[in-house]
């Protein structure tokens, strides 16, 4: 008789905890008939994820749009100082453009900003909430990258950010820690957060080349912008002489000071290493660092984790290798702990990397 009830006792039990598990689990259909969610907020930003698609991103396309969105997540998020003031990642940059575009550090901005604001007018959603949900969906149109996080929730901007709070390409090394640690990134979560060149290209660096790759691989997320930036720069890509701009080892590739210097810190140099041939680490890291980047000035407790409606990005078989043409003895090696990873070159003539094309 003890047995049978334990027995019955033990099922019981077990019909509890699959109860509870149900509950844990259930999902809400939303009114589209079509998709379900953990959480019915979530339900809205379907048609709106669509609409990005279709409308922003070519079709879901690893391009132009999607390097500008990713670095308007950037520029919105960072405007934010203990000291200054500024939201966060508010949507301020948008909201109060006529004011935040015009910051120096923001040159060009304005573009993508144009053109995201409709998107935010047809769509319940404000403009801190659009810029980072853009940018996560962007980025998994890129082959390799991580499925972003995106928590939903930011309320509406009430101010501009304060001007100097963007680091710019030609300031120090210092300065840049020093403007990232002021908001709790460490070294190592600011080269994580420079992945982001990765799938980018610059339009105002040098006016004359617009669309100029960071990498030779921009619509893929890969570790070829760790490994190019730590080759020795040989040439401009354009006009030269520009402010912010260091000289690149390929025709066609434009490498920021900022790259060139943080690559070659003794601070920061191992974990810029560290990223050529870990594909794995790449990934995770930069995750966890846009997703401490997109909740700055933002209570988490009052927001939404809808991250589940953001796809998953197409895979990637990493191959981390030299441009063809050169050899490891253009590697500037700067880490003095470790050696730089052995990387053979691609056959054929020199790398020429193309320019990005607009949309």
């Amino acid at each position: 008789m003890a047995l049978r009830g334990l027995s019955i006792a033990l099922l019981a039990l077990a019909s509890v905890v699959q109860l509870s598990s149900a509950a844990l689990t259930k999902r809400v259909a939303c009114a589209d008939g079509v998709h379900t969610a953990s959480n019915a907020a979530c339900c809205a930003l379907f048609p709106i994820i669509d609409d990005i698609q279709e409308n922003l991103f070519d079709g879901g396309e690893c391009g132009e749009e999607v390097h500008e969105s990713l670095r308007l997540t950037f520029h919105d998020a960072i405007g934010i100082s203990p000291t200054k003031g500024g939201g966060g990642a508010d949507g301020s940059i948008m909201t109060f453009s006529d004011i935040e575009t015009a910051f120096h550090a923001n040159g060009g901005i304005d573009d993508i900003v144009d053109i995201q604001r409709p998107f935010v007018e047809a769509h319940n959603i404000t403009a801190g909430d659009f810029i980072q949900l853009a940018g996560a969906v962007g980025v998994a149109n890129c082959a390799g990258a991580p499925r972003l996080d995106f928590w939903l929730g930011r309320p509406a901007a009430k101010a501009a950010s304060p001007d100097l709070l963007v680091p710019e390409p030609f300031d120090t090394v210092s300065s840049i820690l020093a403007r990232f640690g002021e908001v709790g990134f460490s070294p190592n979560e600011v080269i994580a957060l420079l992945a982001s060149h990765s799938i980018a290209a610059a339009d105002h660096v040098d006016e004359s080349i617009p669309g100029t790759p960071f990498d030779s691989t921009p619509n893929t997320f890969d570790t070829q912008f760790f490994i190019e930036v730590q080759l020795r720069g040989t040439r401009f890509p354009g006009t030269g002489g520009n402010q912010g701009e260091a000289e690149s080892p390929l025709d066609g590739e434009i490498r920021l000071l900022s790259d060139s210097v943080l690559a070659r810190d003794s601070r920061t140099a191992c974990e810029w290493q560290s990223f050529v041939n870990d594909q794995s680490k790449l990934q995770s890291a930069f995750k966890a660092a846009m997703l401490k980047l997109s909740l700055l000035g933002q209570d988490q407790s009052k927001m939404v984790d809808c991250s589940e409606v953001i796809q998953t990005p197409p895979s990637l078989v990493p191959r981390p290798h030299l441009p063809a043409g050169l050899t490891m003895n253009n590697i500037e090696q700067a880490c003095g702990t470790t050696p730089f990873p052995a990387l053979t070159a691609d056959p054929g003539p020199q790398t020429s990397v193309p320019a990005v094309p607009p949309s």
